[in-house]
């Protein structure tokens, strides 16, 4: 079995490597270097043949995935790559070209690299059983036409591959550089911190200083490593260019370490023979160690990809006999998907934001509420214009009461403010709506996109259809409300209503008057009597004592309080009486315009709060307005809004339940009948049946990778 376990995995790498897919981290021998540290004549030394492109700069510059598989029995040596399985090179010659050729292919003649790699298998009975990765070596500047980011883009590929839990790591560094400065043992310790899954190779050297050796980094005494350091004496390059017999160059090896000083103790523990029985024995163990935990993840990819391939349907069940059930299953799937959703009952409800029947809820009671909570009953009437409305509506002839036709004419154009907000809240309800619809759409419906867009497009005509007539049912309703104005309504407060609440205010605003003007007159007084008292006889027959500013403030204060001793004020008429009178009462008296200053210096103010208090709720244009126009404009204003506010209620109620049986309602309860009528019809079915193209392409996609997956675990079980 363990013989059985290299080939094995190569079986998997295979399997994987014809679907492009690294879901399954195979273990495998990851060989890093920096430039010129011999890393690809430690390979071609394993191999014991020339076969990789040799030059300047980056010469690999896509990851090669190299298979060695021992044949025995015969001296035939060939290799075959993946991307030419019917080929078979005999010349490693034309291996190495060929490498060259598809590196060129893919990653483009600029130096750049690509992570897509190159799988060669080579056969040959001088090799033992391995799976190594050759990446591109680590450059720290660019050279020639080499990208900027060459080195970003060298570090991240390698980064990738040894980052994977079930690679070993190959560190090659060369024995005539420290160790310390070793980039490859760098890039190792960062996945690898413990040195677990690192075997570390050293090489040239033969090159190093006269009297210095490595014999204390091979013993791992410098940097520990589980799996330890073995050291290799690759060819030179002038015997590389000299085609210098690659089993001389092994045996020149060997007695290299046969007779150093240094390493002739540790002679049987190093070269390159020793390295690839050392990587062989390695990789199998570890193979047999992630052996279970790989069944157990390609069993598991299995699965989901299974369930996966599921949710894209079979086009086998799907024959001409059967094309009519299933699209009956899709229209009442999506036709009660639409009714879900109004009704609140679906299973994938958002929790992210209000949606379906609750949005309409909001729209109903938040939008179109404050929408109407909104319009001031008598916003955009102007006293003068109620002034007006009252005169035309009287023609020619004088009036003892306030005109009812001057009422119905201001109130029914406020009513009509109330129309706007009500279509919009069809329109809202009709969007809200459709947004349901274009989220009917399920997996299965997805795989057929014309029936799909048929669903949208005739659920889309139903609601168009509905919402006509909703806007013109809504639209006669503020029709209705305008076409008889029922000052009969128990709730309106009518016009003797409207005078009595007028005249509680009246009296209030009465009441503070006479408040301030007492106020007013006991500070005259006292403040007259205390000016007097404080003048001697010889100021009083001496006048000139006195100064102006004394007498004329004495002055003032005396006519303010004879002036409001005689204020209009105080004559008045009740309300009643004047309000149904002949309407010759002339305009209210206006107080004086000078300020008096009070005891406590507040005075004037009070005298401007009073005037306040007369012209509440009053415009400016009212301070030309006689009494009587001042109070059958308060007069009306009350009536109107009375009214409105009844109306405003109704419309509140009213609308929102037009729009739920005539929109609403009707679309849910319409949505199955329609789309049975408008879809359901054999001469439909081939073109609303037609599958998206992409969708079928990843099917295709998916029951591929289901195969190999499927195969990858007949390969372990074969194996276990």
């Amino acid at each position: 079995m363990m013989n059985d376990l290299i080939p094995l995995v190569n079986k998997l790498q295979d399997v994987f490597s014809t679907i492009g897919s690294d879901t399954v981290d195979l273990p495998q021998i990851i060989v890093v270097g920096s430039q010129s540290s011999g890393k690809s004549s430690v390979l071609e030394n394993i191999v014991q043949r020339d076969f990789l492109p040799r030059g300047n700069g980056i010469v690999t510059r896509r990851p090669l995935v190299l298979q060695l598989i021992n044949i025995q029995n015969t001296e035939e040596e060939y290799g075959e790559f993946l991307h030419a399985p019917d080929q078979k090179f005999t010349d490693f010659g034309e291996i190495r070209r060929e490498i060259e050729t598809e590196t060129a292919r893919v990653a483009g003649q600029n130096k750049g690299i690509s992570r897509s790699p190159i799988n060669l298998k080579i056969y040959s009975p001088n090799v033992l059983n391995l799976t190594l990765v050759d990446l591109p070596g680590l450059t720290k500047i660019p050279i020639g036409d080499q990208p900027t980011d060459i080195e970003k883009q060298t570090r991240s590929l390698i980064y990738e591959y040894i980052s994977k839990p079930n690679s070993i790591i190959l560190a090659v560094s060369p024995a005539n550089v420290d160790l310390v400065n070793s980039e490859s043992l760098k890039l190792a310790k960062q996945v690898d911190p413990e040195g677990k899954r690192t075997i570390g190779v050293l090489t040239k050297l033969d090159l190093m200083d006269a009297g210095t050796n490595a014999l204390e980094i091979l013993t791992g005494r410098v940097v520990p490593l589980k799996l330890g350091f073995i050291g290799v004496v690759n060819r030179s390059q002038q015997d590389i260019v000299g085609n210098k017999p690659m089993v001389e160059a092994l045996k020149a090896e060997a007695e290299f370490f046969k007779h150093h000083p240094a390493y002739k103790n540790i002679a049987s523990r190093c070269g390159t023979p020793f390295l690839a029985k050392t990587l062989n024995n390695i990789l199998m163990n570890h193979i047999r160690e992630r052996l279970p935990d790989m069944k157990t993840r390609i069993n598991s990819l299995i699965t989901q990809t299974s369930q996966e391939l599921l949710s894209y349907g079979d086009p086998t069940l799907e024959g001409k006999s059967n094309r009519g059930a299933l699209v009956l299953k899709l229209l009442t799937k999506f036709a009660n998907d639409f009714v879900s959703s109004i009704d609140g009952t679906a299973s994938d409800i958002s929790t992210k934001e209000l949606c379906g029947g609750a949005r309409i809820y909001y729209i109903f009671n938040n939008v179109f509420g404050a929408a109407l909570d909104s319009i001031a009953p008598c916003g955009n009437l102007t006293t003068q214009d109620i002034r007006t409305a009252i005169r035309n509506s009287t023609g020619p002839r004088p009036f003892l009461f306030v005109p009812e036709i001057a009422f119905d004419l201001l109130v029914k154009p406020q009513i009509r403010l109330l129309e706007p907000p009500s279509l919009r809240c069809v329109e809202l309800v009709y969007e809200e709506l459709l947004k349901i619809c274009h989220g009917c759409g399920s997996p299965e419906l997805s795989r057929y996109p014309r029936l799909q867009a048929r669903l949208l497009e005739v659920v889309s005509d139903l609601l168009r259809e509905q919402q006509g007539p909703t806007s013109s049912y809504v639209e006669s309703l503020i029709s209705i409300q305008r076409a008889y104005i029922n000052t009969n309504h128990p709730d309106f407060i009518g016009g003797g209503g409207a005078i009595s609440d007028l005249v509680k205010k009246n009296e209030k605003k009465r009441r503070e008057f006479e408040k301030l003007n007492r106020r007013a007159n006991n500070f005259s007084n006292s403040s007259i009597h205390a000016s007097v008292n404080g003048i001697n006889k010889d100021e009083i027959h001496d006048g000139s004592s006195i100064s102006d500013k004394e007498s004329s403030g004495t002055r003032d204060m005396i006519s303010l309080q004879n002036g409001m001793n005689s204020s209009s004020w105080a004559q008045r008429e009740s309300f009643l009486t004047y309000f149904f009178g002949s309407g010759n009462k002339t305009d209210r008296t206006i107080l004086p315009d000078q300020p008096v200053p009070s005891r406590n210096g507040n005075f004037s103010r009070d005298i401007e709060d009073l005037d306040k208090l007369e012209n509440m709720s009053l415009n400016e244009d009212t301070l030309h307005l006689t009494e009587r126009e001042e109070m059958e404009t308060q007069l009306i204003r009350s009536l109107i809004t009375s009214y409105f506010n009844i109306v405003r209620k109704t419309i509140q109620d009213i609308v929102p339940k037009a729009i739920m049986h005539l929109l609403v309602n009707h679309s849910r309860e319409s949505v199955q009948n329609r789309l049975v009528s408008e879809l359901y019809k054999e001469e439909l079915f081939a073109d609303l049946l037609q599958e998206d193209e992409n969708l079928a392409s990843e099917r295709q996609k998916c029951k591929t990778m289901l195969d190999v997956y499927r195969k990858a675990f007949e390969v372990i079980n074969e194996a276990m």
